[in-house]
């Protein structure tokens, strides 16, 4: 494995550089970070189509990762519910040292490699499932761990890493590799690193919702209405879906809870 993300940056003597240099060098290497990610589509597309599958057949979604990883895999499960209106419980991160490893470094943690199956446990994993493992390097133990049991437990498994070749992506049966090269502050994988699997889960989970049904057009019908902004969205979408006017599209929503049910009733009664 030749270790890209720990490599020296392109950039040197970053302290002398002024704020101007430092945001525009950042910039620079920021737009790499597409292009990596593009070369990796159909990677990203088969493990896509695997997870599409096992939720299609009542499984779920696993993410496992230590440090900014991990921190990117809860992310990403969290705002699946409110987005699509799906169970809390179909796309789960979770992140080495637990949940106060979201907010303050648990040393070590990232270095146990038996902790993340220990961890899937709780969730009584099994083989209808897939778990994701989420690594930047691509060698943490506790992700390499993870990996290594499910495969062995029979579940299905894939990984988003940054480094071509690594010991994750040799136990993932669907590996993501986009190979970001060095970071401009060296080994700092918060950053091109961290921004590419952003993106890299961003279309995985997206994906995969849409293949489930839960976006119809370019619009998120199942949304959860849990803020006003979002319920002057869903009234708007009522709206451009029934020709109906604001107050009636209000109407349908409170009544209904949601814009998919709202649209689909007031079609429902408009055909009788």
């Amino acid at each position: 494995m030749i270790n890209t993300t720990e490599q020296d940056s392109h950039y040197n003597h970053l302290e002398q550089l002024s704020v101007s240099e430092i945001l525009a060098g950042i910039n620079t290497e920021d737009q790499s970070v597409a292009l990596s990610v593009q070369k990796a589509l159909p990677q990203i597309e088969k493990l896509a189509e695997a997870v599409a599958q096992k939720i299609q057949s009542g499984g779920r979604l696993f993410y496992i990762g230590a440090g900014t990883s991990g921190r990117l895999g809860v992310v990403d499960a969290s705002e699946c519910p409110p987005t699509f209106g799906v169970p809390f419980d179909w796309v789960v991160g979770i992140i080495a040292g637990g949940d106060s490893a979201i907010r303050k470094a648990v040393e070590f943690a990232e270095d146990d490699a038996e902790q993340a199956w220990k961890d899937l446990q709780h969730y009584n994993i099994n083989e209808k499932d897939v778990v994701v493992g989420i690594a930047a390097s691509g060698r943490t133990p506790y992700v390499v761990g993870g990996l290594k049991t499910a495969n062995q437990n029979g579940i299905t498994t894939g990984c988003v890493v940054c480094n071509a070749g690594s010991a994750v992506a040799a136990e993932a049966k669907f590996p993501v590799e986009v190979v970001t090269g060095p970071e401009f502050v060296t080994g700092s994988t918060r950053m091109k690193a961290g921004t590419a699997q952003k993106l890299v889960l961003n279309m995985l989970s997206t994906t995969v919702m849409i293949q489930l049904g839960r976006v119809k057009g370019n619009k998120m019908v199942d949304m959860q209405l849990t803020n006003h902004k979002l319920v002057d969205r869903g009234n708007r979408m009522i709206m451009q879906e029934t020709g109906v006017d604001e107050t009636t599209a209000a109407a349908l929503l409170n009544e209904h809870g949601s814009v998919r049910k709202a649209v689909d009733a007031y079609n429902s009664k408009k055909q009788q």
